[in-house]
């Protein structure tokens, strides 16, 4: 199985110098609060997806008074291959990545080397937040799953950012539209429509996986054999077009080709093109899609407990570590502080469930909130103690990448 075997870090948030070599299995890392357990769990999440999932730009991952932060790992593929990958996030200048040695011009080139899954507190807006929560989910899902789609997405961001502005110069000068708006308005259909496809294909791969991880969660404890599946714990989801159509997410629907997808955009934003110039923007596009979730009948948003959001959240993050496992090298799974926010049986079936995964790495202020067997990391202040008591060297292991 595929692991992440070492982790240097260096003038990453609080770290100045740490490193830790981990094994197959759960390992947990200890410490009271604000001593750098999410920052680590954050690094190795940023070389899965090439960014944060905490801030949109790399200043606050630099540590006070330097000028770079440097991210180095090592991984251990499920063919037995060893690869290194080093980020060097420069928020003044221009990125250095390195991948086996070899450089790379851009943080994305490095995406696929390290696969992870990350679940911490802050993806219950997934449930309970905006759009672009949802949105952001699947695109950081897809980042994995398809290394080809931040290409893509780049692609569709820079057609939306021209066509904006032409749309903002017209407003501001009170006349038509520049010439080159319609190749404009054409270049982000077509940038879309791969966008539109891949994520309603990803949301028919999610579809089985959360709803089955859900009723794992939530089910009585030792029901009866023959009880039926109550349908309050249904668990759906539906990609809505900014157009208004809705995209089941069930398999059987079928991907619409990208073609049609680009077609039916570009009537879209033509029906509101005079509300988009009286706006200074676009009204229509991937930027205000929308991924909807229900609990039985009821949107999640606005319906769900806490305890049902935590859990559908939840069962999102271990679908798509599903997803990612049918396509490649197993990911990691991350969980930041999640133990201490579920109850006692929600807490064994997660432990149970982390046995099953090739490598897990787990956050607690609480050691005792971890219901899971594997090493203890001791992590205080911005320093890393390794479970046999020894601190995480303060240098670079040179041999390590």
């Amino acid at each position: 199985m595929a692991r992440l075997s070492w982790l240097h870090l260096s003038d990453f948030r609080n770290y100045e110098q740490a490193e830790a070599s981990f094994e197959q299995g759960p390992s947990v890392l200890v410490g009271p609060n604000a001593q750098g357990k999410t920052n680590l769990l954050e690094a190795v999440h940023y070389l899965a997806t090439g960014g944060s999932h905490r801030v949109s730009n790399d200043g606050p991952l630099v540590r006070e008074g330097a000028s770079a932060a440097v991210i180095r790992a090592r991984v251990v593929g499920d063919d037995a291959r060893e690869r290194t990958v080093e980020l060097e996030l420069r928020p003044r200048g221009r990125n250095r990545v390195q991948v086996d040695g070899q450089g790379q011009p851009r943080v994305r080139d490095a995406v696929g080397v390290v696969r992870a899954v990350l679940f911490a507190p802050e993806d219950l807006s997934f449930v309970r937040g905006d759009p672009s929560d949802r949105r952001r989910f699947l695109d950081d899902l897809l980042a994995q799953r398809r290394p080809a789609y931040l290409a893509a997405r780049q692609d569709f961001e820079r057609s939306l950012r021209q066509r904006n502005a032409l749309l903002k110069d017209s407003r501001r000068r009170g006349a038509g539209l520049d010439p080159s708006f319609d190749a404009w308005t054409d270049a982000l259909a077509r940038s879309a429509s791969a966008l539109l496809a891949a994520r309603i294909a990803v949301v028919h791969a999610l579809a089985r996986p959360t709803a089955e991880a859900y009723r794992a969660l939530v089910a009585p404890d030792d029901p009866a054999d023959d009880a039926p599946v109550d349908a309050a714990s249904e668990i759906t989801l539906e990609y809505e077009l900014s157009t208004g159509r809705r995209i089941t997410g069930v398999p059987e629907a079928g991907v619409p080709d990208p073609s049609e997808l680009a077609d039916e955009l570009a009537q879209g934003l033509a029906a509101r093109v005079e509300e988009e110039r009286e706006r200074g923007t676009t009204l229509a596009g991937p930027h205000r899609d929308e991924l909807r979730l229900a609990v039985g009948d009821l949107p999640a948003k606005g319906y769900a407990s806490h305890g049902e959001a935590w859990s559908l959240a939840l069962a999102l993050r271990l679908a798509s570590h599903e997803v990612l496992r049918e396509i490649g090298d197993e990911p990691v799974v991350l969980l930041d502080d999640v133990f201490a926010e579920l109850d006692a049986l929600r807490r064994a079936r997660l432990a149970a469930r982390c046995h099953t995964f090739g490598q897990v790495l787990i956050t607690a202020a609480v050691d005792e909130d971890v219901p899971v067997s594997g090493p203890r990391f001791r992590v205080r202040g911005g320093t890393v103690q390794a479970p046999d008591g020894a601190a995480a060297p303060s240098t670079v292991n040179r041999e390590a990448g």
